[in-house]
C-alpha cells in the first residue's frame, strides 16, 4: 500500500458556502426555552443571533486562506485519508510533536499556539524551545476521510498516529492531547511502540482511587463532584453519540443551526468563560471550528468515535513519562497520587488557576508555556 505524503488544500466550493446561506435562512425555529438560563440548553436568542452573524457577516474564505497558508497534507493508513499539519522547525534538532484534538474541536483550536510551538524565536521565545509539529484531524473529523467500516476506535488511532510519526521520519516523538485527544495520547502511552518518548495530557485518563475515599483531598472532593454533575447533567450528548451516532447525524448534517447549536453548548458549559462562550474565543473562532464540521459533513462520522470506543478503554499503565496539566474548569479532573496509580512516571504535573476544557484555544499562552516546561523534561 501507498505511504505517500500528498500536499493538500482546502477548496470550498462557493455552491456550498450559497447552500449554508440558504438553509440558515430558511432555519425552522423552536420556541424559546421556559428559562432564562442555560439549564435547558443553549438559549434561542443566542442560537438565532450566532446563525444570523453566521449568513451575513462571518468570513469563511479568510480562514480557508489561513489555514492554505499552512502545510497540510494526507496519507492514507489502514485504507483511510489522513488529513494533517506537518510544520517543520526552522530549528533543525527540534522535538517532534503530535498533538491530537477531540470533539468538538477541531485542529482549529490549535491556530494561535502553532507559530510559539514551532518557531518560538520568532515570538519572543528561546529556540531551544521548538517543536516540529504534526497536527492530524482524527477519523470522522474535518478533512480526514470517514470510516466505513467499524474499528476505527482509540486504540487504532493510537496505532495509526504513531505510524504516521515513523511515516513522517520522525522515530523518536513526544505526543499531547486533550478530550479524545488525550484519549489517544494515553493509548500510545499504554501500547508503547518504541517511538514516544513522553506524552503530555490536559484531561487526565484515570479512575479516582477508591482507597483514598475516607481521607479526601478538597480538590479530590471537588474533582467528585464534577464527575457527578456531568453523569447528571452534562452527559446526554455522549450516551446519544456512543448508542445512536447515525440518528443525531441526521439532523446534524442536514442543519447548520443543529449543528451550530449542538457544538456550541458545549463550548459555554466546558470553558472557564465567565457565563459566555464569546467572553474567552472571539465568535469567529467559535464559527471556524463548528465550520469544520458543516462543511465536511462531520456531525455523524465524528460522534462515530464515541460508538466506537465508549467502554473500550484501552487497558494498562503508562511507563513513560507523562505530564499533566489541570484546568479547574476541565470536565473530567484528577489527583496527582490517582495520576500516579496508572501513569508511573508522572514527571510534570501542574494545577493552574484558569481555563477550562479546550485549553489551546482558550489559554494559548499558558498552553505553550507548560508544554515547554513538561517536555524540556523529556528531551533526552
Amino acid at each position: 500500500m501507498s505511504e505517500a505524503i500528498t500536499p493538500y488544500r482546502i477548496e470550498t466550493a462557493q455552491a456550498d458556502l450559497d447552500d449554508l446561506a440558504r438553509r440558515l435562512g430558511h432555519t425552522r425555529w423552536p420556541e424559546v426555552q421556559t428559562v432564562d438560563d442555560w439549564s435547558q440548553g443553549i438559549p434561542l436568542a443566542y442560537v438565532q443571533e450566532v446563525c444570523a452573524y453566521w449568513a451575513r457577516a462571518y468570513d469563511w474564505r479568510a480562514t480557508e486562506a489561513r489555514l492554505n497558508a499552512l502545510p497540510q497534507f494526507t496519507t492514507v493508513i489502514d485504507g483511510l485519508t489522513i488529513h494533517f499539519l506537518h510544520l517543520r522547525s526552522p530549528q533543525e534538532d527540534a522535538l517532534p510533536l503530535l498533538l491530537t484534538h477531540g470533539w468538538p474541536g477541531s485542529i482549529i483550536e490549535f491556530m494561535k499556539v502553532l507559530g510559539p510551538l514551532y518557531d518560538p524565536a520568532a515570538h519572543g521565545g528561546w529556540a531551544g524551545d521548538a517543536f516540529h509539529l504534526v497536527v492530524p484531524s482524527l477519523p470522522g473529523y474535518g478533512y480526514s476521510g470517514k470510516p466505513a467500516q467499524p474499528g476505527w476506535g482509540v486504540a487504532k488511532v493510537a496505532r495509526a498516529w504513531d505510524e504516521l510519526m515513523v511515516r513522517l521520519g520522525y522515530r523518536r516523538y513526544v505526543a499531547q492531547g486533550g478530550d479524545w485527544g488525550a484519549a489517544v495520547t494515553t493509548a500510545i502511552g499504554v501500547q508503547n511502540l518504541g517511538h514516544c518518548a513522553g506524552i503530555h495530557v490536559n484531561m487526565p485518563i484515570v479512575a479516582p482511587d477508591k482507597s483514598t475515599f475516607d481521607g479526601l483531598t478538597e480538590q479530590e472532593k471537588s474533582a467528585l463532584a464534577a464527575a457527578k454533575y456531568y453523569q447528571d447533567w452534562d452527559s446526554g450528548y455522549s450516551k446519544q453519540q456512543s448508542t445512536r451516532p447515525q440518528t443525531v447525524g441526521y439532523g446534524l448534517v442536514d442543519s447548520p443551526s443543529g449543528q451550530a447549536a449542538w457544538i456550541l453548548e458545549k463550548f459555554y458549559q466546558w470553558m472557564d468563560c465567565d457565563g459566555h462562550p464569546e467572553n474567552v474565543v472571539t465568535r469567529d473562532e467559535l464559527l471556524d471550528n463548528v465550520m469544520m464540521y458543516w462543511l465536511t459533513g462531520s456531525g455523524a462520522s465524528s460522534a462515530r468515535l464515541y460508538w466506537e470506543s465508549f467502554g473500550k478503554r484501552v487497558p494498562g499503565e503508562i511507563t513513560i513519562p507523562c505530564g499533566c496539566s489541570l484546568f479547574p474548569k476541565e470536565i473530567f479532573r484528577a489527583s496527582k497520587r490517582w495520576m500516579q496509580r496508572r501513569f508511573t512516571q508522572l514527571v510534570y504535573w501542574n494545577e493552574l488557576e484558569s481555563g477550562g476544557h479546550f485549553a489551546a484555544f482558550e489559554k494559548p499562552q499558558v498552553f505553550v508555556a507548560e508544554l515547554r516546561r513538561c517536555f524540556a523534561l523529556m528531551r533526552g
